[in-house]
């Protein structure tokens, strides 16, 4: 599907086709005093991450239908080149681009799709394609994280977990068992189980049948108490580094369930972001925040790395506390129960801790003074998907905004968010911002660029995701401006 593009006036993005969007105006979205945000483009569908050639070009990764709500569109790579024009620069039938990295002459690109994420390594002269990591357990519900390429010249990239708490369940049957009925979460170290299952009733028959499912297995596959599971290097809910090429792998950390986002910075401080348990369902946990992990392990010299850090999936929350801790028990739901019976040494505490379901995403390091904020942390929040993951409502508006971290001080604030609370489709007329997905920092060194993923309404039993609602944004720093 090849794209049509043209250039439209402000007023004209005042009455769009798409009726769960009809209106995209800056004029509702909140960022400092001395900057500017705009719309760049409008019409994008699923969009999931951006990145700069070195040329000024502007790749976007459209993610298409590898997610179960989402209608069927294609999985397909843009580009915008230095002088506004949109082009379809590749396109894939089956797997979802997740992350964009441009590196050397080629645009690496994590993909989902399958038993397996991959990562693939795309010539920007020929668009030869060149898969460079081929075998992340994946089959699930979470997603890989990076690439992105440190001052040392490697590359960072990640897993999530295929199940959403520790066990798979039928929560999400069309992803977990119908379509992957063997996936199953692999730990990065040796574990002993506790023989703690959970019960649920299996969707595979049309006749109420339970069935019990033990962490690190296939749905439906129970645990025995004191039974081992051996670590693999190939696990999920996982952080590795490579040279560019995907030789040497090493294993930095595992227990992270979904690191998505994931940013360097010019000293090689690795910094990924993390997504909370869920308060529904046979293992249900409460108020557990997102956060952004410091990945230590990065310091250490290439190669050099023995034993992962384990950051706490499936049995500790982000604030280090068990799943089944009383400040964890779940208003709806069954709660957790312990899965592991000898857990590694925690490496927490996190860098900097969100309100629950905030869902955190990409995020980029600030490079240059010229913006300001040089050396902060900018950070997507996706926004929260209550009340179909709890049905507190104090979480329906957590999310749905850009904010900036200063690793130093370890304080935030908020950079972009809507005049109103939460995504513009709660509120009629309004034309802000809907689910930030991800941020970067154009070569100028004065702009930053924000990906909205677009319009996505929850309710508590479904998620629907609209196409032709994405939005490119871009912030620019006003002249005399003093950050």
């Amino acid at each position: 599907m090849a794209v049509s593009a043209t250039q439209a006036p402000a007023e004209a993005l005042q009455q769009l086709p798409t009726k769960v969007r009809p209106k995209v105006d800056a004029g509702d979205v909140m960022v400092p005093d001395g900057y500017t945000v705009e719309p760049v483009l409008v019409g994008l569908s699923f969009p999931t991450d951006l990145a700069f050639a070195g040329d000024g070009s502007l790749f976007i990764g459209e993610g298409g239908s590898t997610w179960p709500t989402r209608p069927a569109m294609p999985a397909r790579l843009l580009r915008l080149d230095p002088s506004g024009q949109l082009e379809q620069w590749n396109a894939e039938v089956m797997p979802g681009p997740r992350g964009l990295a441009v590196h050397d002459g080629g645009l690496f690109v994590s993909v989902k799709g399958g038993y397996f994420s991959q990562i693939h390594r795309y010539d920007l002269k020929t668009k030869q394609k060149t898969v460079v990591i081929p075998s992340m357990p994946d089959g699930g519900w979470h997603e890989p994280g990076g690439p992105i390429f440190g001052p040392d010249g490697l590359m960072y990239f990640g897993q999530g977990s295929v199940s959403l708490q520790g066990v798979v369940l039928p929560a999400g049957f069309s992803e977990d068992v119908a379509k992957h009925p063997d996936a199953k979460d692999v730990p990065g170290q040796d574990v002993t189980l506790t023989g703690n299952n959970v019960w649920s009733r299996d969707p595979r028959f049309p006749l109420p049948v339970l069935v019990a499912s033990g962490p690190f297995k296939p749905y439906g596959v129970p645990a025995a108490q004191g039974e081992v599971v051996k670590g693999e290097f190939w696990c999920n809910s996982a952080v590795w580094r490579a040279h560019p090429d995907g030789s040497n792998p090493e294993l930095l950390a595992w227990g992270i369930r979904n690191p998505f986002g994931m940013a360097i910075n010019a000293q090689g401080e690795l910094y990924v972001a993390d997504n909370d348990f869920e308060e529904k369902g046979d293992r249900a946990i409460a108020e557990d925040p997102d956060c952004i992990w410091h990945l230590t392990n990065a310091r250490q010299p290439f190669g050099s790395v023995k034993t992962p850090d384990w950051y706490g999936f499936p049995d500790l929350c982000k604030d280090g506390l068990p799943a089944w801790d009383p400040k964890h028990l779940p208003n709806r739901g069954k709660p957790a129960e312990p899965l592991i019976a000898n857990p590694p040494p925690w490496a927490g505490p996190a860098a900097y801790l969100e309100k629950p379901h905030s869902c955190m995403c990409k995020m980029d390091f600030c490079p240059s003074d010229d913006f300001g904020f040089r050396g902060e942390l900018f950070a997507c929040e996706w926004g929260t998907m209550a009340p179909f993951n709890t049905n507190r409502p104090e979480a329906l508006d957590h999310g749905f905004k850009v904010i900036r971290f200063n690793t130093e001080s370890q304080t935030t604030e908020t950079f972009l968010a809507n005049k109103q609370p939460g995504p513009a489709s709660y509120h009629r007329g309004s034309g802000g911002i809907e689910r930030p997905v991800s941020c970067t920092f154009g070569p100028d060194g004065r702009t930053l660029y924000v990906l909205d993923f677009g319009v996505a309404l929850v309710s508590e039993n479904l998620m629907t995701s609209y196409a032709h609602t994405g939005v490119l944004w871009r912030v620019t720093r006003s002249a005399g401006r003093q950050a």
